[in-house]
């Protein structure tokens, strides 16, 4: 694959984002830059002005929707924000106008936006499969069941990461560590390279561990029965 000079990830920052979500691929990316510095990695929002995420956590985006930055590849986190941005038509018209090159990814309950969108219609995604207290009562569904209820003609998988060609998928909040070294794969770095950046975040024995979770997915598939 052929590595894509100056590899730029967007991440969409949003009220109540999660705040491991969108850190941890942000992180992954940062670490990258030490190796190459044409890496570059930034947030974007709605408008320019401060985004109070999860537990008050308030960052300042770099861009806005306005702004239109060239991006190699778009991720939107989860969070309990997603639960309004599912119907944030400004989004939506933002991911539609990317061009066709431009990867559109995800972690944790992120996927609920594409899949609102139709777009996971015949592809594979995932999400976060443990639930928390609410979630696991009869008051609440776990993220995953979510998501097969939002796009039912989506096929679920239960892997960590899942590559359908243009659209990647992540599942629960710590899985953005692994969403952002398969981005760099993606990107066309080479084995040794992601590997070198697991070792210096000394997430080296982690990466070994799933980075074989992983499902390709290149062309469309029917739903599951």
């Amino acid at each position: 694959m052929a590595r894509t000079a100056g590899f730029r990830l967007g991440i969409y920052v949003f009220k109540d984002a999660e705040i491991i979500d969108y850190a941890a691929p942000a992180g992954v990316l940062s670490v990258a830059r030490r190796l190459d510095p044409e890496i570059d990695v930034f947030l974007i929002a709605d408008a320019l002005r401060p985004v109070q995420t999860q537990a008050g956590l308030t960052v300042m985006p770099n861009y806005s929707f306005a702004d239109a930055p060239a991006l190699d590849a778009l991720l939107i986190p989860g969070g309990f924000g997603t639960r309004q941005e599912m119907h944030n038509r400004r989004l939506h018209d933002y991911i539609r106008a990317l061009p066709e090159s431009c990867l559109l990814t995800s972690v944790c309950t992120g996927s609920w936006i594409y899949a609102r969108m139709g777009l996971l219609d015949g592809l594979p995604a995932t999400n976060r499969k443990e639930p928390d207290r609410l979630e696991a009562s009869h008051m609440g569904k776990t993220p995953i069941d979510r998501l097969a209820e939002i796009a039912p003609a989506c096929r679920i998988s239960r892997a960590r990461v899942v590559d359908a060609g243009r659209i990647v998928t992540a599942g629960g909040i710590a899985s953005g560590m692994e969403l952002g070294l398969h981005l760099l794969a993606r990107a066309g770095y080479d084995k040794a390279f992601v590997a070198d950046v697991a070792r210096i975040m000394e997430y080296h024995r982690a990466w070994n561990l799933y980075q074989d979770d992983i499902e390709f997915a290149t062309a469309p598939c029917q739903a599951a029965a």
